[in-house]
This record gives C-alpha cells, structure tokens and sequence, in this order.
C-alpha cells in the first residue's frame, strides 16, 4: 500500500489525493504540517531532500517528490492518462502549464494569504505580480474552455487534476472567478466525477489525522 505524505490545506497534496480517490486507490495518509516545520526534520529530508509534500512512497525506500510526477506514476495505465501520443503530450503541456504559470501565482497567493498568519503584509510586495499572472493564467484556461470541456484527450485526466487543484482555491486568495464562466464550468465538471472528494475530505471512520488510511 502506498504511503502518502501530504498536508491537508496544501493544494498540491491535495491533487494526489483527489487522483487516488478517483481511481479508488487505498493508501496511507501522514499529515506533514510544513508551517510547523515538519517537513524539515532530518527523518523527512532523508525521504525528500528538497523538503517538501507531498511525498509518495511507492517501496521500501521508493520515494517520489513533485505532485504531478506522482499523478502520472499512480494514473498510468487508467483512464486519467492517456495512452494516445499527442493526447499525453498536450495532458503533460497543461501540466507543465500549471507548474509554471498557476501554481507560482495562485498557488502562492493562496499560501500566503490563507495559510500564513500575516502573510497578506509580509507579501505585500508580491501581490500585485501574483494577481495579474494569476489572471493571465486564468485567461488562458478560459480561452481554451470555451471549446473544450476538458483539458486533454476530450475527457477527465491527470491535467484536469493538477490545474484544479489551485484554480478552486482562488476565491480564497482575492481572485475573482465571476469573469470566467467556462472555468467555473469546468470546475463543476470536476467535482462531479464518481468518487471526487473535496479538499477537506477525510475518512470518517479514523481517529486520528496523522495516519489515515483512504480509498477502498
């Protein structure tokens, strides 16, 4: 069974959640609050030496790093990557989209401003960036909807998975989604799909949050 490290308001944790959900795969979940520094603890850092979540052990000191790496490790071979070739490269172009374009603006934005305590002042300077790339983000993913109710292969993948993860989250951090009417579309797409669970979701049958154990 997979072990999952992952911080629960972390949108990027979230993504891989939300994958093994979807495809009703059963893991281990350990809660890793990076704003307490449990992320940099020398047990950790031996697991990931870049000190961050999620982290996914797939074997006895297996470990992989970066969320949209483990979205395609533990949707390979399901519907959520597509095997077609230029399918799978536009879901990697959306992916790596979301990397370098949504995630440094919204993402960071949604960190700051939601999960830091008087984050809003200490990145007072930043804002203003965040705010208009994450708009021009939006702009793109928009433009593209319009025609498209998905992101690749005409159908649910791993791209729509990682481009959800922040672009939900961005009311929380001062952006405005009324002026893109596909996306919020398209995010109702999403969180109809069988076996979607919001962010928040935990089992209600475990005691205690720091060692979960979710899917089937």
């Amino acid at each position: 069974m997979y072990k999952l490290y992952s911080m629960q308001r972390s949108g990027n944790s979230y993504k891989v959640r939300l994958a093994l959900a979807l495809l009703n795969v059963p893991y281990e979940a350990v809660e890793v609050d990076i704003l307490r520094g449990e992320s940099r603890t020398p047990d950790f850092l031996t697991k990931n030496p870049s000190g961050q979540v999620p982290l996914l052990e797939v074997g006895e000191d297996r470990y992989l790093a970066e969320s949209n790496a483990i979205l395609w490790y533990v949707a390979v071979g399901t519907p959520l990557a597509p095997e077609n070739r230029i399918d799978r490269a536009e879901a990697l172009q959306w992916m790596f989209f979301e990397q370098h374009a949504l995630e440094p603006n919204i993402g960071a934005a949604y960190f700051w401003l939601s999960l830091v305590k008087g984050g809003r002042d200490l990145q007072t300077h930043s804002l203003e960036d965040w705010m208009e790339r994450g708009y021009g983000a939006l702009q793109v993913m928009e433009n593209h909807l319009k025609t498209n109710s998905y992101f690749a292969a005409r159908q649910l993948t791993v791209a729509d998975i990682a481009l959800y993860g922040y672009t939900h989250l961005a009311d929380r951090c001062d952006f405005d989604l009324q002026a893109f009417p596909a996306i919020r579309d398209w995010l109702k797409r999403v969180e109809a799909a069988p076996g979607f669970v919001p962010m928040d979701w935990r089992p209600a049958d475990i005691d205690d949050p720091a060692s979960i154990a979710a899917g089937a």
